[in-house]
């Protein structure tokens, strides 16, 4: 596996990152890593190889965009001073220009989202032995839909960015399309965004199959 024993692993993002984690943080207890995919991924490197004793803290916020991640770069990410860094984020980017309605100059565009990760990258980067960028995802089959068109938009711009910072990179709109062959949407989450254990499963595997995690 990439990611290096005795390793402090920082996950950041929004709900599907914070998925039930307590706050604020207590360091090795499992309540801190929530119930999701940072959950997943932690049980599942512990049990392949118990030895390599990677610290997992788990950073996501419920319902935060990249302005959100920005204001609390400092503090959740540069402070923690990770060996290694995951990054999942824009789903909310996306979905608040959907679903509610916000006033254009508001909205977060794609070239907002870009170059404020790319920033934020940029920071961090020289400190970490590795980095993770995961993208955002829609669980709509169909690209032409105009949310699914966005999303697609915001995860080419994380595919390019850990092109440039020699980053992992984790396609999640991909894993999830795979997915879609087999289920409906709704059967992994009801409003196409907040999955179920299946869902937070399949997230797991791909960010485990990008830092070539073996059982």
């Amino acid at each position: 596996m990439k990611i290096h024993p005795n390793s402090t692993l920082v996950m950041i993002g929004d709900s599907i990152t914070e998925w039930g984690r307590e706050m604020p943080i207590r360091e090795d207890t499992l309540e801190s890593l929530g119930s999701g995919y940072v959950h997943f991924v932690h049980c599942l490197i512990a049990a392949a190889d118990p030895s390599v004793r990677v610290q997992i803290l788990n950073m996501g916020v419920g319902g935060n965009t990249i302005r959100d991640l920005a204001a609390r770069w400092e503090n959740d990410v540069m402070a923690q001073a990770p060996d290694w860094l995951s990054i999942m984020i824009g789903i909310n980017d996306v979905w608040r220009q959907f679903d509610t309605v916000i006033p254009k100059d508001q909205q977060i565009t794609v070239e907002e989202f870009s170059g404020t990760l790319e920033r934020l990258i940029a920071k961090i980067r020289p400190r970490l032995r590795g980095l993770v960028l995961m993208t955002p995802y829609y669980l709509e089959p169909e690209r032409t839909d105009p949310m699914r068109a966005m999303m697609d938009r915001f995860g080419e711009e994380v595919r390019r960015l850990a092109a440039k910072f020699q980053a992992e990179f984790v396609d999640t709109q991909a894993a999830m399309d795979l997915a879609l062959r087999e289920y409906s949407p709704a059967e992994l989450a009801a409003d196409r965004v907040h999955v179920n254990d299946v869902g937070h499963m399949i997230l797991a595997r791909a960010f485990l199959k990008a830092v070539d995690y073996s059982w």
